[in-house]
């Protein structure tokens, strides 16, 4: 099995746990610490995470993410060094990983070579909000299929019922739910609007399980948006510790157990 559904099927037997998602740009702070940032999540308790392929246009991001994106690419980030970077990763990562990002540089490596070579150095699922979900039906999925790559979609306040029920159908793993019509890094939190966008989905018994993504900051917004659904996804809140850290193992792993309400422990 895959490792995101590998994840998700244990979701009903401790569905108080709440399953955390974290989202970083590949080659920030710096070019070379994308597995060092990947290492530090795991390390501190992520369940999964969600790699940005850094791109100059990133126009579903708010300032937060748009700022690491440059910074990314300034570094010399490309998909050529990220899966360079990658390649080894499973000598010591066991949490499902994936890319998220715009179609355009996918489809300019090629989808199937991108799709082999996630396979190859064990990514696990691809996030690409402006891929047409026909377009992925008709010429890409069999592609997918055959790597064992999973393409997890999004759904927002403003998808229709029918569609949300489209996309329960061809997916695998988990539905993005993004909470509001805004970019991410919204300080939000979960409002009453949102809390019955969230019930309305909980009343159409989807197959898939869902991680709630923008708004979502810290402890409390985590906890809020793990009452419904599986989990949550922060992003722009772990950027800004990226970019304020003066100590980023100890940081990342800091921020994690914070979200998550895990105790410190003292190492040595």
């Amino acid at each position: 099995m895959n490792r995101i559904t590998t994840l998700f099927s244990g979701v009903n037997d401790h569905p108080e746990a709440g399953l955390l998602n974290v989202y970083f740009t590949a080659g920030f702070p710096e070019l070379n610490d994308t597995v060092r940032v990947l290492q530090a999540l795991q390390d501190g308790g992520a369940d999964l995470v969600e790699i940005g392929m850094p791109y100059s246009d990133p126009v579903a991001d708010g300032e937060t993410i748009q700022k690491s994106n440059d910074r990314a690419l300034e570094n010399g980030m490309s998909v050529k060094i990220l899966f360079e970077q990658l390649a080894d990763m499973r000598e010591t990562i066991s949490v499902p990983v994936l890319l998220m990002g715009y179609v355009n540089p996918v489809l300019q490596f090629g989808i199937e070579a991108f799709c082999k070579k996630c396979a190859e150095v064990g990514v696990d699922g691809l996030i690409l909000p402006d891929m047409p979900m026909d377009v992925y039906l008709n010429e890409y999925k069999a592609i997918f299929d055959a790597y064992g790559i999973l393409n997890i979609f999004l759904v927002t306040p403003q998808t229709s019922e029918k569609r949300i029920r489209q996309i329960d159908e061809i997916s695998e793993g988990f539905i993005y739910t993004v909470s509001s019509a805004s970019v991410t890094g919204s300080n939000t939190g979960v409002s009453d609007d949102m809390e019955a966008y969230f019930d309305r989905l909980n009343a159409m018994q989807l197959r898939n399980p869902r991680l709630i993504g923008f708004g979502i900051k810290d402890h409390a917004t985590f906890k809020k948006a793990s009452d419904y659904a599986a989990g949550a996804i922060i992003g722009s809140a772990f950027i800004r510790v990226l970019q304020e850290s003066n100590d980023l193992e100890q940081d990342i792993k800091s921020f994690v157990r914070n979200v998550k309400n895990y105790p410190e422990t003292i190492e040595a």
